[in-house]
């Protein structure tokens, strides 16, 4: 599912509200989720899952093109873990 696809299923869900107010509803959240993250947060919705971010340690790489080592410096990565409620739905049969 895209963006686009989540906003007209939300419309349809929800004819009282205007398509605008779904969007910025759907921003905020994005949004949010984001901006914790980037605080080095955790946010947890429960029956789905959690978003947290785990940390990449710096390296020694490759330029592809002339093989040349190439230092990579650390940063912090997304990571989500579905939570058992999200396990259990993927899995029936």
């Amino acid at each position: 599912m895209i963006r686009s696809e989540l906003l007209q299923a939300l419309a349809k869900e929800n004819p009282g509200l205007r398509a605008e107010e779904i969007e910025k509803v759907v921003n905020v959240f994005f949004d949010e989720i984001a901006q914790r993250l980037a605080k080095g947060g955790r946010v947890e919705l429960r029956g789905f899952g959690s978003f947290s971010t785990r940390q990449r340690d710096p390296r020694k790489g490759r330029n592809p093109r002339t093989g040349d080592s190439v230092d990579v410096p650390g940063k912090s990565v997304p990571y989500f873990k579905p939570g058992k409620e999200m396990r259990a739905r993927l899995n029936s049969d």
